[in-house]
C-alpha cells in the first residue's frame, strides 16, 4: 500500500446526514453540529463559506467543493455578511437563530431542504456523524476548512450524486454512504497531489532517502520490536544521525512516532473488526491487551472497548 493510499484508507460513513441544499438570495446558514468532517459540493450558483477560526472566507462556485473539518463552527451564506437565518445543529437539527424549532418548514422532500427545489443556489452535503467514521490519522492531516476549484478536480461521482441523493429506495442509505465515502476519497486524493498541498510531515518526509525507508519500514510492519538503532541499521546511517533526520523533518522521534501508528491502526482495526482485543495488540506491536489498553485510554481518552462501542474516541 503505498503512503497516500494508507492515509486515505479508513473512510466509512454510516447513516451519514445527506441533503440537497436549495436556496435562493439572501441566504445563510450557521453550522455548529460538532461533525468530525463534511463535504460540500456546489451542484449550481454559489456560496461563500466563513470558518469561526478567524480565517478568510472561501469561495465556491458551480462544481466547487468544500471540505470542513469539526467540530469547529462555520457559516454558508450567498455573501459573507448576510445574517445566519437556521442553524445546524447536533444531529442534523434545525433551528432559527432564536433557538425556536423550524418544524419542517423548510423541507422541500426527500433529502431537500429550502426555500424552493429549483432555487439559484444548489449545495449537495454529505455529513459524517461520528468521529469514528475516519481514520483519526486523516482528520489529524487536514485543514480546518480546505476548497477544491472545479479546474483542478473532476470527479464522476457528483452527477451521480445529484441522482441518488433525491431517491427514495431500498438501501438508499447505504448507497448514499458509500458515494460519500467514493466522493472524499476522490477529493483528498487530488487536494492532498497539488503542488504545494499541505500534506502532513510524515507524508512528506516519505521522500527523503533516509527517513522515509525508516517510515516505511514503521508503517509496513509496526508489530516488529523495533529499536532507533534498528532503524538506523536498516537505512544506514548512525543512530543519533536518524534521530536528528526524523526528527527535524516528521516532528517528533522515532518511537513517538510509531507508537501514534500503532495506536491509530488499532482505533481503525477496533471500529472495523470484531477481533479480540489480544489478537489485535499482537497486530500493532503490543505485548498485551492490557498493555494496548492503557496506551490507547491515555492517548485517546477513553478505552479501546469505549471506543469500539461508541463509535469514536477523542485524541488528545
Amino acid at each position: 500500500m503505498d503512503a497516500l493510499a494508507g492515509l486515505l484508507d479508513g473512510p466509512r460513513a454510516r447513516g451519514a446526514f445527506m441533503i440537497r441544499a436549495c436556496f435562493d438570495p439572501p441566504w445563510g446558514v450557521r453550522v455548529q453540529d460538532e461533525a468530525p468532517l463534511t463535504v460540500m459540493v456546489m451542484a449550481r450558483g454559489g456560496c461563500w463559506i466563513t470558518p469561526d477560526t478567524g480565517d478568510e472566507p472561501v469561495r465556491l462556485g458551480p462544481g466547487d467543493l468544500a471540505i470542513a473539518r469539526g467540530p469547529e463552527p462555520y457559516t454558508c451564506a450567498d455573501t459573507p455578511g448576510t445574517a445566519p437565518q437556521a442553524l445546524i445543529l447536533p444531529g442534523g437539527e434545525c433551528r432559527y437563530p432564536d433557538g425556536s424549532s423550524l418544524n419542517g418548514s423548510m423541507d422541500l422532500g426527500v433529502r431537500t431542504w429550502g426555500d424552493r427545489p429549483d432555487a439559484g443556489t444548489v449545495m449537495l452535503i454529505g455529513t459524517y456523524l461520528m468521529r469514528g467514521e475516519i481514520s483519526g490519522r486523516l482528520l489529524d492531516a487536514l485543514p480546518p476548512l480546505l476548497a477544491l476549484p472545479a479546474g483542478v478536480w473532476s470527479c464522476p461521482l457528483t452527477p451521480l450524486l445529484t441522482e441518488e441523493i433525491v431517491r427514495d429506495e431500498p438501501g438508499q442509505e447505504v448507497v448514499l454512504d458509500r458515494l460519500l465515502d467514493l466522493l472524499l476519497i476522490s477529493a483528498l486524493r487530488a487536494w492532498f497531489s497539488r503542488p504545494g498541498a499541505a500534506a502532513p510531515a510524515w507524508y512528506r518526509a516519505l521522500a527523503d532517502p533516509v527517513v522515509g525507508r525508516a517510515l516505511r519500514l514503521l508503517q509496513d510492519d509496526p508489530a516488529h520490536p523495533w529499536t532507533v538503532a534498528a532503524l538506523a541499521a536498516e537505512a544506514g546511517v548512525s543512530r543519533a544521525a536518524l534521530a536528528r533526520r526524523f526528527t527535524g523533518l516528521v516532528g517528533e522521534p522515532p518511537m513517538t512516532y510509531l507508537t501514534g501508528w500503532r495506536l491509530a491502526l488499532a482505533a481503525d482495526r477496533l471500529r472495523d473488526t470484531d477481533l479480540t482485543l489480544d489478537t489485535l495488540a499482537r497486530q500493532v506491536g503490543y505485548g498485551s491487551a492490557f498493555a494496548l489498553s492503557t496506551a490507547f485510554k491515555r492517548v485517546y481518552g477513553v478505552s479501546p472497548q469505549e471506543h469500539r462501542a461508541g463509535g469514536g474516541a477523542r485524541h488528545t
